[in-house]
């Protein structure tokens, strides 16, 4: 028996959707899996599972947030044997870039920021325990609000936010020892 037009036109706009992120699934699994041959795998068993599921999206939903859920799922099951790492929650207090600086004539953040190189910001978020690169990635590289962030890790949006904010404090930190090895910034962290 064959589909009806309608019900052909939604698997259609459903396949033409989802494969609209296939760049940002690809990228988000490379950071994931950090190798290009896995990071390939996981964005193509991502969309055989999508496809063999999609009677369960619910349209009006993002897709984005849907598709990186059931990545992230894969991955966890595949790669990780979903054990994921041990993650201290536990931060070394507030770290604020300004409660380092001992000189009034320090460069302003963004100029810091600015100066720092590009290669240099990659390497801190990559050497994130897992659970906090995560967040980083969904957050502050693929544009995921708190709450997309949260479904898409199946967990509350407290938690993201607790992560981001320890991860954050992390890059921070990292990036200001950078700064100060390079010359960029002077004076002594606290």
């Amino acid at each position: 028996m064959a589909e009806a037009p309608n019900e052909s036109k939604g698997a259609a706009d459903f396949a033409s959707e989802a494969i609209s992120y296939l760049d940002t699934l690809y990228r988000g699994a490379l950071r994931l899996t950090r190798d290009p041959a896995q990071a390939e795998d996981l964005v193509q068993d991502t969309y055989v599972r999508a496809l063999r599921y999609q009677h369960s999206y619910r349209i009006g939903t993002n897709m984005k947030a849907w598709l990186f859920a059931i990545m992230r799922n894969l991955f966890w099951d595949r790669f990780k044997g979903r054990r994921g790492e041990n993650v201290s929650l536990d931060g070394d207090g507030e770290f604020g870039l300004y409660d380092t600086l001992k000189d009034e004539t320090a460069k302003p953040e963004s100029e810091v920021l600015d100066s720092l190189a590009a290669s240099e910001v990659v390497r801190a978020v990559e050497q994130l325990a897992e659970l906090h690169r995560e967040v980083v990635l969904l957050v502050d590289v693929e544009g995921f609000s708190y709450k997309d962030a949260a479904e898409v890790m199946g967990v509350p949006i407290g938690t993201v936010m607790s992560r981001l904010h320890r991860a954050r404090q992390a890059l921070q930190k990292s990036l200001w020892e950078y700064a100060q090895e390079s010359g960029i910034v002077h004076g002594e962290s606290g």
